[in-house]
């Protein structure tokens, strides 16, 4: 019986023996024409496989399986010194980092790749040389190989690791692939990274002027994180959640003054009008499911039916809203009391889950804290009774609300580092969220399989 491979080519057509010949003659050929196109471009689509007829499948196979397991990919966005980032330390760090960008600037940078297409392990690709470049630049290439090595166009382990290192750099997720959002993160010129540096080294120059406190809090809404320091040292790093853009979690000094288990919250009149109301208007027993009561007057005011409201007739500031405690609530089981004129505050949360995102804009301009009880443990530890660790949890187990004021008061700061230097380790850049910067190309670019997660509950 004739090959597949035969009847493909319409070699069955001729006497099997002559088929044979043919085809070995064919694969001879094959195998030749291979050799030196090994660095061929990806792009072009191995013609080879095509001809086979199973190329195409392979790939959709691999598209499907990474989709699958985007939520599989870390992250590892965090600092892990124990040097506060609001430290002389860091800013001379990132003063000496601006100086570095000054000699790459002025040897040339680095050259923009074209982003038609993502490039994973194993590929072989025409941009890879010019990743390579793009990679050694700043150091993200680990020191080794030469010679032709450098113009290869296989996306290899080594490459692989550089990509790796810079994902960590930029605060993306980890994904080992040569994806939108790293592209874009590599496009950005080495004249503007310059200048992010020097903006940001005048921001860290105002947090360390004055007086630095022994023990404080410190929030960076760009990179999504939170320090606990002490005696200049940072006992706590903490994942967190910031305001989405156009609900931007603002510049704040303030001090922790208590902390609130059980908390009510009180839906704020812009979170009622540009969030809650609408959605009434189309889910109308959205307050029942989510243990929201409407009052008239204030928030301790005449209770009213939410049944019997047209809310498409309704004023923001005609209702007052207030979410009952309990695990539903969107403050969580706790809130850290932090009184301030934008009406800002940290607190616990139900979904989790979003603290797996690399970028975490989510809320309506607070704070959410991942492991909240524990940081909590941390502010309240010099309060009677508190010294033991765990005791937050030990509280909500109880399930009673409590509400602890501090004696010793703790001070804390929002602010807004897109670039830093670290004191013995890598020049760190974070996307330009909230577009304070100066310039689009510092906003990067939300991986797509991130950009389809969206939280559907309403949240402070």
């Amino acid at each position: 019986m004739p090959c597949l491979l035969c009847k493909r080519f319409a070699f069955a057509k001729l006497p099997e023996k002559s088929a044979a010949i043919l085809m070995l003659a064919f694969a001879t050929l094959l195998l030749v024409g291979l050799a030196p196109h090994q660095q061929a471009r990806a792009d072009e689509g191995e013609w080879w496989s095509q001809i086979l007829g199973h190329g195409g499948q392979l790939d959709k196979k691999r598209r499907s399986t990474n989709r699958r397991g985007a939520k599989k990919y870390k992250i590892d966005d965090l600092r892990k010194s124990s040097i506060p980032l609001r430290s002389e330390e860091v800013f001379d760090a990132t003063m000496a980092a601006v100086q570095r960008y000054e000699k790459i600037v002025a040897a040339g940078g680095w050259k923009k790749i074209n982003s038609k297409r993502m490039i994973r392990p194993g590929d072989s690709d025409n941009r890879i040389p010019i990743v390579r470049e793009r990679l050694r630049a700043t150091g993200d290439l680990p020191k080794s190989k030469g010679g032709f090595y450098y113009q290869s166009y296989e996306y290899d382990s080594f490459i692989e690791q550089g990509v790796v290192n810079f994902q960590k750099r930029h605060g993306l997720r980890i994904t080992h692939r040569i994806d939108r959002a790293t592209i874009a993160a590599m496009n950005v010129s080495a004249a503007d990274r310059l200048r992010q540096l020097k903006l940001n080294l005048e921001r860290l120059r105002n947090l360390i002027t004055g007086h630095i406190e022994d023990r404080y809090i410190l929030v960076n809404a760009a990179a999504f994180q939170l320090e606990a320091v002490d005696r200049y040292a940072v006992e706590r790093h903490h994942r967190v959640i910031v305001g989405k853009p156009g609900r931007d979690t603002p510049i704040v000094k303030a001090t922790i003054k208590g902390l609130n288990f059980f908390p009510y919250w009180h839906v704020p009149e812009s979170v009622a009008r540009k969030d809650l109301i609408p959605r009434l208007q189309t889910e109308p027993d959205y307050l029942e499911k989510e243990h929201i009561r409407v009052f008239k007057g204030s928030y301790k005011g005449e209770p009213l039916d939410a049944s019997s409201i047209d809310w498409s007739q309704v004023k923001s500031t005609d209702l007052f809203f207030r979410q009952e405690p309990g695990e539903w609530n969107a403050l969580g089981l706790v809130r850290i009391d932090m009184p301030n004129e934008h009406i800002v505050y940290m607190h616990d949360t139900p979904m989790k889950e979003l603290f797996s995102q690399s970028r975490r804009a989510f809320s309506a301009g607070c704070v959410r804290v991942q492991d909240v009880f524990q940081l909590v443990d941390w502010i309240a530890q010099k309060e009677e009774g508190w010294q033991q660790p765990g005791r937050a949890e030990q509280v909500v187990a109880e399930g009673q609300p409590l509400d602890l004021e501090l004696t010793r008061p703790i001070p804390v700061y929002f602010t807004y580092i897109t670039a830093w230097g670290e004191p013995s380790g890598p020049v760190q850049f974070r996307a330009d969220i909230y577009d304070r910067d100066g310039a689009q190309v510092y906003a990067g670019e939300l991986d797509p399989e991130e950009a389809a997660i969206a939280p559907q509950a309403l949240a402070p």
